[in-house]
């Protein structure tokens, strides 16, 4: 039998949320529990809510105008009920006054299972059938309406890839397009690069050879997180570009050789480049990083960069094998999207996921005008949009 501290409070006009509502909730000293009207219970401890009460931030969704480590001591929660107006007001030991949550808010943050991972980022992961529908968007709509700009930055968020056609063949239009969501990221190739076959080249992405599928620049420390690459003018045979998931390629390696996935993700290896006396970056890190909830957060891969690995003799073979096997994913035909690039078209990546390369051209002048982003750029774009929608 409940105590009458913990006693369920039953809605007798069920707070709809997104059409979810509280049917009931119930306390303890030590945490508020909500029962939804969709079966989901959600549990609420009285240290959190006395971190997040909406009094101590300047706006509902704005900085904290305190320091957890100035909250009271021995915080319990003393009553909690649903006020008239649909929140849900609590009275925490410590404070001078309740603090009211809307049902909304607990709901968007609550800490059971299902919330949390339905919070987690989710995406789309792809493989040689996306040639047929690539994520795309027209540059002049990007440009001028919101909503075909959030549609196109949410294929890229959600696919780590997208086109964007239609872009003005003019030198510098890349940079461009990064100014509509976010910043450039400069480097030692400068504020944008030029992609173009040049004698005595430095690196082989500057000549006609084919490029196998990579990530760029994994000598950096951080890695640039996105790339655009946009052509001004095509190659009149060959040149193609290539690209592919590495999330679905580290997602099948983990299902088809789980001992392999685990040796990448928990071995670091070196890479480094070299441009004598000018440059030389060097990091180290795992061909497949994962975050704290063991998603995968980052994939590394670059033939033409990787320095020699660093690893215990015994282990040698072992990582080799790993290594090989994931590469060969990475190349797989049935995971890759090709397609032909024409002057004015223009494709992004996010460069911890998605890899590019490029088949080799021997007819035509080949250019391609790049640069690097980062994604909060991005993301902050997107969810700005999509907020006021």
């Amino acid at each position: 039998m409940l105590t009458a501290a913990a006693r369920p409070i039953a809605s007798a006009h069920p707070i709809t949320t997104d059409d979810i509502g509280i049917a009931t909730l119930h306390h303890t000293p030590s945490r508020l529990t909500i029962r939804w009207s969709d079966g989901r219970e959600s549990p609420y401890p009285a240290i959190w809510l006395a971190d997040n009460r909406p009094d101590r931030r300047d706006r509902p969704d704005g900085q904290r105008l305190f320091d957890a480590i100035d909250l009271p001591e021995g915080i319990v929660l003393r009553a909690a009920a649903l006020a008239a107006d649909g929140s849900v007001e609590t009275h925490l030991a410590g404070f001078d006054t309740p603090a009211r949550f809307t049902a909304a808010w607990l709901r968007a943050h609550a800490l059971d299972p299902a919330s949390r991972a339905g919070r987690r980022r989710k995406p789309v992961l792809w493989d040689a059938g996306l040639a047929a529908a690539p994520p795309s968007g027209d540059y002049a709509a990007v440009l001028a309406d919101d909503g075909a700009r959030a549609a196109w930055l949410r294929q890229v968020h959600d696919h780590g890839f997208a086109l964007l056609r239609g872009v003005p063949t003019e030198p510098g239009m890349v940079c461009r397009v990064v100014e509509i969501f976010g910043h450039v990221r400069e480097t030692n190739y400068g504020r944008l690069f030029d992609v173009v076959a040049v004698e005595k080249a430095q690196n082989l992405a500057f000549t006609a050879l084919s490029l196998g599928n990579h990530t760029d620049n994994p000598y950096r420390d951080p890695v640039p997180q996105m790339q655009l690459l946009h052509c001004l003018e095509a190659a009149s045979e060959g040149g193609e570009s290539v690209v592919v998931d590495g999330f679905a390629a580290a997602d099948r390696l983990r299902r088809e050789a789980p001992d392999a996935f685990d040796l990448l993700t928990r071995r670091a290896v070196p890479f480094r480049y070299v441009e004598a006396g000018k440059v030389d970056l060097r990091a180290k890190a795992p061909l497949i990083e994962l975050d704290a909830d063991g998603d995968v957060k980052a994939v590394r891969y670059n033939n033409r960069s990787i320095a020699p690995f660093d690893l215990d003799p015994d282990e040698v073979e072992a990582f080799y094998d790993a290594y090989r096997r994931f590469g060969r994913l990475l190349h797989d035909p049935a995971l890759t999207v090709g397609f032909r690039l024409a002057p004015g078209d223009l494709f992004i990546v996010e460069n911890r996921r998605v890899l590019h390369g490029r088949r080799g051209f021997s007819a035509g002048r080949r250019w391609l005008q790049g640069c690097y982003t980062d994604t909060d750029g991005l993301t902050s774009t997107l969810f700005s949009l999509e907020a006021s929608r």
